[in-house]
């Protein structure tokens, strides 16, 4: 099934939330970038964080989260964009570690402490910059945190990676609610309750519950204002990447012929290898030379 996107709303405009199902799209950043299951759900979690604050942006408008841990995994960057578009990559995807004390990945200590960095491109002068202490690491409370104290909205995060035995993502998705000014204390406190009671979002996901169940659970008189496809999607591109290596000067390059001959460019969004031969490289020098 296509991974998908859902904007709806309740409580008569008082509550507005986002869902996603991002099964296919943690599987392709698996997929490229070798992960195992721990770095798989870390960056599978903040990968489907990201699509649906992507989803909160218009137009050209994109943002960039980085994950700034000192924990063993090392930094996780997601791309996302209005459009339902999303990249990422995680800094050590390799890392392994033992099950945590109840019998589940331990992403926390994975991630460590350190900083959740969110940086919003608005089109403005200056691009928008927020940042919360990582408090948790499981990176659902850690979104938690920063939609309360960066963006001042009282707001529910529940993110989930469901690795298969083969070590593929058989489930992956979230959501996130937000409570709009004119909430009563009785109705947070049901949501709360209710909250609490939900079984994961992964498990949800694997018994066929589609993303609109999973929020009438929550609450009552969900209407969904828009659905949208969202995938994978690097921005790189072999012209991009010229570009970069042109933008190294003509010195560099002429040493990279003299000392290796040839180079090869690696994206780290999507592990897409660039390959230039020495014809190429010339070829590169030539065009600094004629301009």
């Amino acid at each position: 099934m296509q991974d998908y996107l859902i904007r709806a709303t309740a409580l008569d405009g008082r509550l507005r939330a986002f869902a996603a199902n991002t099964t296919g799209i943690v599987e392709e950043l698996r997929r490229r970038h070798g992960t195992t299951p721990v770095a798989t759900a870390a960056l599978g979690r903040t990968a489907t964080a990201g699509v649906m604050m992507g989803a909160m942006l218009k137009g050209e408008e994109r943002l960039t989260i980085q994950v700034k841990g000192d924990g063993p995994l090392g930094q996780i960057v997601v791309d996302a964009d209005s459009k339902g578009d999303v990249r990422g990559y995680v800094d050590n995807p390799h890392v392994d570690l033992p099950l945590n004390e109840r019998g589940k990945l331990d992403v926390s200590g994975a991630v460590g402490g350190g900083q959740l960095y969110v940086i919003k491109d608005l089109g403005l002068k200056e691009p928008y910059r927020g940042s919360v202490p990582i408090i948790s690491g499981e990176l659902g409370e850690d979104f938690t945190y920063y939609f309360a104290k960066s963006e001042q909205t009282p707001s529910a995060v529940a993110l989930g990676v469901l690795i298969a035995t083969d070590y593929s993502v058989q489930t992956s998705g979230g959501f996130i609610m937000q409570l709009l000014p004119g909430m009563s204390d009785e109705e947070i406190a049901d949501i709360e309750q209710k909250l609490s009671e939900l079984p994961p979002i992964t498990t949800m996901l694997a018994e066929g519950a589609d993303l609109e169940d999973i929020l009438k659970r929550l609450v009552d008189s969900v209407q969904v204002l828009e659905r949208t496809d969202i995938r994978f999607r690097c921005k790189c591109s072999r012209e991009r990447v010229e570009q970069t290596l042109i933008s190294i000067g003509r010195e560099e390059i002429e040493q990279i012929i003299r000392e290796d001959g040839k180079a090869e460019v690696v994206c780290h969004f999507c592990n897409e290898a660039y390959a230039y031969n020495g014809d190429d490289l010339h070829n590169l020098v030539e065009r600094l030379t004629d301009q």
